[in-house]
């Protein structure tokens, strides 16, 4: 499509062009044009400042893949934070970014490439989440790093489904945990149980949304991962569900006060200003980083506690989990983690603040293209 992507950009003559790093081989097409180029990343700085940087790959033998035990410990210069190192079973996730596909190039090197071939780089974060990070992230590309905010979404205007909101309606305040993974995220079967059985054992109502890979058939997928007697056991007080939901509605009404999900970011920042009260599963990729922020640096929301080697979960570990936040929330730690769950909130519905992120940026791209003096 290159030929095509010129043409184009020749007869907009765009300021800007953005792209992810699946477009790596954008930004010197747009430099023969005067065209500047921006990557925008939808990750956390964090997962930046940890995978994606140079000095992730040793000098010595830059060609040299990591092994597990490198990618447990971060890159050199990474700030002094809470993350000081992966799981076994975190790291060998990693690995997938190292991978060369069909003798082409990795992930890490097709995000490198577009990262060294920017003007600007342009990060769905902020300073006052991530401030370290995107420091980091500035040393090690030596180019401005600029900050859209969390984007924080409007509220859904549509009332939430019939059936959803009389069975949510029948619990009292902040008591129902609602569980789930998003649509490109699966668990085994093994998890499943020990995740269902760690909810009952909560003694709480709870709300679950799994998804199945495409093309699998949902009531088989269903019937092998729920306990035996499973839904005859909870029907008073579960509700299981496969397919959509609206998610920022159920998340948004009285009854749910706990969110057991994989991390994905833009989750976190739905449950947060919904005053969901977050515990992390997560399962892959980003998620794994997302975890380690919101838990480590943050301090709003607990992680699943999980074996090093494989990953493991039992039903304990989501009780427990669920417990150090929901238990007794004038006690330690759920108390502590509240607190800085509700400053996140408030910072996260500031919409002076959230606006501002936008016209800042706004600003400095008009600067760096001649439009405003600074």
């Amino acid at each position: 499509m290159q030929p095509q992507i010129s043409s184009l950009l020749s007869q907009l003559k765009p300021h800007f062009v953005l792209f992810d790093f699946a477009q790596e081989w954008l930004p010197p097409l747009a430099s023969q044009l005067g065209i500047k180029t921006v990557f925008y990343s939808v990750f956390v700085a964090l997962s930046t400042s940890y995978l994606t940087i140079p000095a992730r790959l040793p000098e010595a033998e830059p060609t040299r893949p990591p092994a597990i035990e490198d990618l447990r410990k971060p890159p050199p210069g990474f700030p002094e934070t809470s993350i000081k190192s992966m799981k076994t079973f975190e790291a060998r996730d990693f690995l997938y970014m190292f991978k060369s596909f069909h003798g082409g190039a990795s992930v890490y090197d097709r995000v490198l490439r577009g990262l060294n071939g920017c003007d600007i780089i342009l990060a769905k974060t902020c300073r006052e989440m991530e401030d370290p990070y995107v420091d980091h992230v500035t040393q090690q590309f030596k180019k401005p790093v600029l900050l859209v905010g969390p984007v924080v979404p409007e509220p859904r205007s549509e009332p939430l489904e019939g059936r959803w909101a009389s069975w949510l309606g029948q619990f009292e305040p902040k008591s129902v945990i609602y569980c789930s993974f998003g649509s490109k995220t699966f668990l085994s079967d093994e998890q499943v149980k020990e995740l269902l059985l760690g909810l009952d054992l909560t003694g709480l109502p709870f709300f679950v949304v799994l998804n199945f890979p495409a093309n699998t058939d949902i009531s088989a997928e269903l019937k092998r991962a729920l306990p035996e007697g499973f839904l005859e056991k909870v029907k008073h007080k579960a509700v299981i569900h496969a397919g959509w939901v609206q998610q920022q509605q159920i998340l948004a009404h009285q009854s749910v006060g706990c969110y057991v999900f994989h991390a994905g970011f833009s989750s976190v920042v739905e449950a947060i200003v919904n005053d969901c009260q977050l515990v992390m599963l997560p399962v892959r990729g980003d998620q794994l980083l997302n975890a380690k922020l919101v838990s480590g640096d943050l301090k709003a929301g607990v992680e699943v506690n999980r074996r090093d080697e494989d990953g493991y979960f039992g039903k304990d570990d989501i009780k427990d989990a669920v417990g150090r936040v929901m238990a007794d929330i004038d006690k330690e730690p759920a108390k502590s983690i509240s607190g800085n769950h509700k400053k996140w909130k408030e910072f996260l519905q500031n919409s002076e603040i959230q606006t501002k992120f936008v016209s800042d940026l706004v600003k400095e791209m008009e600067a760096v293209a001649g439009l405003r003096t600074v």
